[in-house]
């Protein structure tokens, strides 16, 4: 893969549950990011270069998708919890000797990095989540609205294979009609980007531990969220999200962070669902500022903060 400088090394990383292929560049103090679905490690390629200068930079593929593997799932789904992948992303920074650490997360990796600030408060110094609200918010304010626009966590927690087999008819254009929908009108991604998410989604296992990333969303994750309903994010959030998505034109996006954080900072973005791929500068800067390296005061805009 050629989009990461050669200054990025590929390492493989045992955890408890999984084998996680990730890349990794830079020193400093360390910073994790986590790519969402239907993607992987590569959707960074535009941020995480200009990031190496002040950060030790990881980028995972999460288990279940990229080069990570694909671990036989239970009858609860949690081996595709978002309590496991934290677990993974935990030992994988032991692995680098990093104790504690930031982290940025988009799409479902941004559910994971809000289940790593709950279950490991002591290790996420500073985190940010990108064009999301609380998976457990999303769910018990579901409507018409939502059910339309977010049709596929409904379609791809169904059982006995269906999604996976009707998928699995056509991956590629699967894959990319999801992301023509959800980016903003005229994005183009990176051909070998692309290239890349095409290889990875297109194999079978790869469907089948995405949909379990999505039943243990619906189910065990779920549980874990109300349990922790009480707990909030401690550490500073930063929260991002695309003026021209869903998210935005569905949620107070900061308000409803409010809930379930100490501490919120928000913006909006000038693009729709993928930021790191649409607004690459303005994420790099605002990962800058908010993880420390930048000492420009806090911008704002309309809905921010």
């Amino acid at each position: 893969m050629g989009l990461f400088p050669q200054a990025f090394d590929t390492v493989k990383v045992q955890t408890t549950g999984a084998e996680i292929n990730l890349v990794h560049g830079g020193t400093g103090t360390p910073l994790l990011l986590l790519h969402g679905y239907p993607q992987t490690q590569v959707m960074w390629h535009n941020v995480a270069p200009d990031l190496t200068e002040h950060f030790h930079v990881i980028c995972p593929d999460l288990r279940g998708y990229g080069d990570s593997s694909k671990p036989t799932t239970t009858a609860d789904h949690f081996p595709y919890s978002k309590r496991a992948m934290a677990r993974d992303l935990v030992e994988v920074m032991a692995y680098f000797d990093h104790p504690t650490f930031f982290v940025a997360g988009h799409d479902r990796g941004a559910r994971v990095t809000h289940r790593l600030a709950l279950d490991h408060p002591e290790k996420v110094l500073r985190a940010c989540v990108m064009d999301i609200v609380p998976t457990y918010h999303m769910y018990v304010t579901t409507d018409q609205h939502f059910a339309t626009g977010y049709y596929h966590w409904f379609f791809l927690i169904q059982p006995d294979g269906l999604p996976e087999r009707l998928i699995g008819a056509d991956p590629v254009y699967y894959l990319t009609e999801k992301l023509k929908r959800w980016s903003a009108p005229g994005t183009v991604f990176a051909d070998e980007a692309m290239a890349e998410y095409v290889r990875c989604f297109s194999q079978p296992d790869a469907i089948h531990a995405s949909c379990e990333d999505y039943r243990a969303a619906a189910s065990i994750d779920l549980e874990h969220d109300r349990q922790d309903l009480t707990q909030q994010i401690q550490c500073p959030l930063l929260v991002l999200w695309g003026a021209k998505g869903f998210v935005h034109r569905t949620y107070d996006v900061p308000e409803v962070w409010r809930k379930y954080a100490q501490q919120v900072e928000s913006k909006t973005l000038d693009c729709g669902h993928f930021l790191p791929e649409e607004a690459p500068d303005a994420v790099t800067e605002e990962l800058l500022r908010f993880f420390g390296t930048s000492h420009l005061p806090p911008t704002s805009s309309a809905g921010d903060r």
